[in-house]
């Protein structure tokens, strides 16, 4: 108690679920911050049978949307929210960002609770509604699954300049500070900029040169490439990461691979700074392309009919993917909802303007060895919403040829065609 110092007046505490049952007023609203998965269904079985009709329980962990469907079913009348919650340390000190799923009206009753301690953004709490049953919960895979993307590009930019132009983690620093004054500005880059300038304690050399590169993950972005996939939503920028990811984790064969086939020469003096920050801005912008798009698949599936415009907003602080662009993200989406995010005027010129530093990024970086497989696949992915009529055609083609699953015709719009190979 002591260490809730000028709280713990405000604190009762409870040795067992049964005393924190009696110590709150019916109707009771209980937030669960326990480890994803088995832990929260083992609390909700304990809480269960103290709780009366109307009670609420609410899960602010990692949850898979999918438990958090079952638990709204299950709990029966016992109130149920899922609500995620974004920010880290940080947030939990100074206000995280929260996407609630669940029962419009039994958000209501805690919504002063939650946008309370939310993180603001010009006045605007970081906290909202945004669906029913798991919709909060699936938000926040999607939020995680492109937080995975945006570190992963910028760990390739960061790649690039260690490895290619032989840059020390402290000649870095100042590159990144400079590109938070930009486009760029995020917390991501602020806090790479000070990763960079860190200096170890022990060796006094940058801190990132003792740190094991085998990159851990707790599964939000594995989740959200599945997920993905069961919608038929492209997101390879997003699927790039989380296979870099699980690559990190092969040191041994990558020690093997390097002294088999040698590593990527030094410099690489054809790329400069800009062409990286031009890289990283696209690289951006079309990962947040395929992470709205996979949400409004997933509202169409699911009937949740999720509100784009409110999750951008939603993100805009506290939460680990906050950027100036999210701002500019939210009014695209209340100017047409419908359009992709990278059709929108202002993120249709800022591609127009960055597409050629992403491409010579890539083209060098590959050109020289240097491994972007986020940045890869964002550039695939813009060059393939930019081409109206693409290659499929030889697919179904091949599909009708061995397995007569036909194909509809350009020229009249008939379906169910067949080549002359069916004669």
């Amino acid at each position: 108690m002591s260490e809730a110092g000028a709280l713990s007046e405000n604190v009762t505490p409870a040795e067992t679920y049964a005393d924190l049952v009696t110590a709150i007023e019916a109707p009771r609203a209980i937030l669960m911050m326990v480890p994803a998965g088995k832990p929260v269904d083992e609390v909700i079985a304990a809480l269960t049978p103290l709780l009366s009709p109307g009670d609420l329980l609410i899960d602010g962990g990692n949850a898979n949307f999918h438990d958090t469907n079952r638990r709204v079913a299950e709990t029966g009348a016992i109130d149920f929210l899922g609500v995620g919650v974004s920010g880290g340390e940080e947030g939990a000190r100074h206000g995280p960002s929260m996407m609630a799923g669940g029962d419009r009206g039994t958000w209501a009753r805690v919504a002063p609770i939650f946008t309370a301690i939310a993180a603001k953004h010009k006045g605007e709490a970081c906290a909202a509604w945004l669906g029913p049953e798991g919709a909060g919960h699936f938000v926040k895979t999607v939020h995680n699954g492109s937080e995975y993307a945006d570190m992963q590009m910028i760990a390739e930019g960061y790649g690039i300049l260690r490895d290619g132009m032989g840059m020390a983690a402290p000649e870095m620093a100042p590159v990144f500070v400079g590109w938070n004054g930009g486009r760029l500005k995020s917390y991501l880059i602020e806090i790479t900029a000070e990763v960079l300038a860190a200096t170890d304690g022990a060796t006094g050399g940058p801190v990132l040169e003792v740190i094991v590169d085998a990159a851990g993950q707790k599964g939000t972005g594995r989740w959200t490439a599945i997920e993905a996939q069961h919608l038929g939503a492209p997101v390879p920028v997003i699927d790039a990461a989380v296979t870099a990811r699980n690559l990190s984790a092969r040191r041994e064969a990558r020690g093997m691979g390097q002294a088999a086939f040698g590593a990527a020469p030094m410099p690489l003096d054809s790329l400069s700074q800009a062409d990286l920050e031009s890289a990283l801005i696209a690289g951006k912008i079309l990962c947040y392309d395929q992470g709205f798009g996979m949400l409004a698949a997933a509202g169409a599936q699911y009937d949740w009919q999720l509100d784009l415009p409110a999750i951008a907003r939603v993100w805009r602080e506290g939460c680990i993917i906050r950027s100036a662009m999210l701002d500019d993200m939210a009014q695209a989406f209340e100017e047409d909802v419908a359009r992709d995010l990278m059709l929108a005027p202002v993120f249709a010129a800022l591609l127009a303007e960055h597409h050629d530093g992403l491409r010579r990024v890539v083209a060098e970086a590959s050109r020289h060895g240097l491994p972007v497989p986020a940045l890869s696949a964002a550039l695939s992915y813009f060059d393939a919403m930019r081409t109206a009529r693409g290659t499929a055609d030889m697919i179904q083609a091949q599909r009708d040829y061995f397995g007569r699953h036909g194909f509809v015709r350009l020229d009249t719009g008939a379906e169910h065609q067949h080549g002359p190979w069916a004669d």
